[in-house]
């Protein structure tokens, strides 16, 4: 099970990075072409928007995974650790169930849409395909969620602070980092 988390973490980051690399990329030869040549690749544009869209969203996950979501913690840091981590646990629930509701709505837009099929302008392709990221990203999220609570409660790791540089260096220390262990948790 860890070792399909573990592949998970690395498959998660590796899509990010290729999305990123392809808007970039894609934003780039767009404006050359047009500045230099007068010319521009009509689906580019339409490929790099859906590309970022999926890069927010699969992000979105990525950092529920890091702990790395932006939280009010000032309240938080003035807490004892047993109050803290019950009304951090109590914030996620909330968060679970949100996400629960947003798949379960996303997929009713995209059944809808198989039905009555909408193409995207430029590179006709169906829109329900695209749209099929936010049930992704939304289940991906709450099982990150629930990943991390699992760490911090059950495993005892203690998540670093997101706005520390190296994040995923020292995102997360436990008690085996001090005997030598990498620190990177058992599940990451």
């Amino acid at each position: 099970m860890f070792k399909l988390l573990k592949q998970m973490d690395k498959l998660e980051n590796y899509v990010c990075q290729l999305l990123l690399c392809l808007f970039v990329v894609l934003l780039f030869m767009q404006v050359i072409l047009r500045v230099f040549f007068n010319y521009g690749i009509p689906w580019s544009e339409e490929l790099s928007r859906f590309a970022f869209v999926w890069f927010v969203f699969l992000g979105a996950s990525y950092a529920a995974r890091l702990s790395a979501h932006n939280r009010v913690t000032f309240h938080l840091r003035m807490m004892p650790d047993k109050l803290r981590n019950i009304v951090e646990l109590l914030g996620d629930v909330f968060w679970i169930a949100f996400n629960t509701l947003m798949t379960i709505k996303s997929i009713e837009v995209i059944d809808s849409m198989m039905e009555f099929t909408y193409f995207s302008p430029a590179l006709d392709w169906s829109m329900a395909y695209l749209y099929m990221i936010f049930p992704i990203s939304f289940t991906l999220t709450s099982l990150r969620i629930i990943q991390v609570n699992y760490l911090k409660l059950v495993c005892g790791v203690k998540f670093g602070d997101v706005d520390e540089p190296n994040l995923e260096e020292n995102i997360m220390s436990t008690p085996a980092s001090k005997t030598g262990h990498n620190g990177s948790g058992p599940l990451a």
